[in-house]
């Protein structure tokens, strides 16, 4: 049973994601087509079938269809590649994923490159950097939601992001420092590693390794974003400790509950701009 505090303290993702999810729904009505996500999976990863389900019922859910493309984990770079290229021929596609990680065998890089920048809604083709500005890689997107959530004045605040991963460390900086916030990436060998941490005021966690942020690690009243995942015992867990981080913490996302419902939602918003922009030049035709 959770103490007050920690109840007082806690970022409901669902409840934010869920008035993101009505938005998109209005928005996707108002359309002149329905337009297609497509996820394509290599494999069978329980966790990664598992987010890509939600991910399908949530885009039906606001309208859209999605089309589940999925491959054993025998499958070659062409074929994965053949497969993302038969699915842009869909002239109502309006986002492609990949789902990462890919078996050890392909070339990671060479797949995500064959993802058309225009329906890149998550951001993993390594060219989309800098080239498709309007799409905000999603979990970096949920992220700068979520904060923008909070009432504390996101200016004065020291962040500090655990990890560099292209998923989330990475593109969580960018958003942060394009914003001009005080941003310092930690790794596992960053020197004064624990007087960082110490004094920052907002750390967001994207490592993917369960509990590796602890109580002693934090200072009183920070803020706490979770978006690491990995599985554990069958189920998905975060980063944080969060029964020792949790009593010191002014704001701190659960998960599941926190980061993830928001991502999923700023997906979807992702595949809405690519409609809005398909949508613009079905009008012209």
């Amino acid at each position: 049973m959770e103490n007050n505090s920690e109840q007082n303290n806690l970022i409901d993702g669902r409840a934010l994601a869920s008035k993101m999810f009505a938005q998109i729904t209005e928005q996707v009505a108002a359309l002149n087509f329905k337009p297609v996500l497509c996820d394509v999976v290599v494999g069978n990863d329980l966790v990664s079938l598992s987010y890509v389900n939600i991910k399908g019922k949530r885009a039906k859910e606001c309208g859209m269809d999605f089309s589940l493309v999925q491959l054993p984990d025998t499958a070659t770079d062409e074929q994965v590649i053949a497969a993302i290229h038969e699915q842009q021929e869909n002239q109502n596609l309006c986002g492609l994923i990949v789902q990462l990680p890919l078996p050890a065998h392909l070339d990671s890089a060479k797949i995500l490159q064959a993802i058309n920048l225009d329906v890149d809604v998550d951001g993993i083709n390594p060219q989309s950097a800098g080239q498709n500005s309007q799409l905000v890689p999603p979990t970096a997107g949920a992220i700068m939601a979520i904060l923008d959530s909070l009432p504390v004045n996101l200016v004065e605040q020291k962040f500090v992001v655990l990890g560099n991963g292209d998923l989330v460390g990475k593109p969580v900086s960018s958003e942060l420092k394009k914003r001009n916030y005080a941003t310092t990436t930690v790794l596992a060998d960053t020197e004064n590693r624990a007087a960082i941490l110490q004094s920052a005021t907002v750390i967001i966690s994207g490592v993917g390794k369960t509990g590796i942020l602890t109580g002693d690690q934090v200072s009183e009243g920070v803020i706490v974003v979770d978006a690491g995942t990995s599985e554990q015992g069958g189920s998905i867990s975060g980063d944080v400790d969060f029964a020792t981080v949790a009593p010191k913490a002014k704001f701190i996302t659960p998960s599941p509950g926190g980061v993830g419902p928001v991502t999923v939602a700023k997906l979807l918003e992702n595949v809405l701009l690519v409609a809005k922009r398909l949508d613009i030049n079905i009008d012209k035709e």
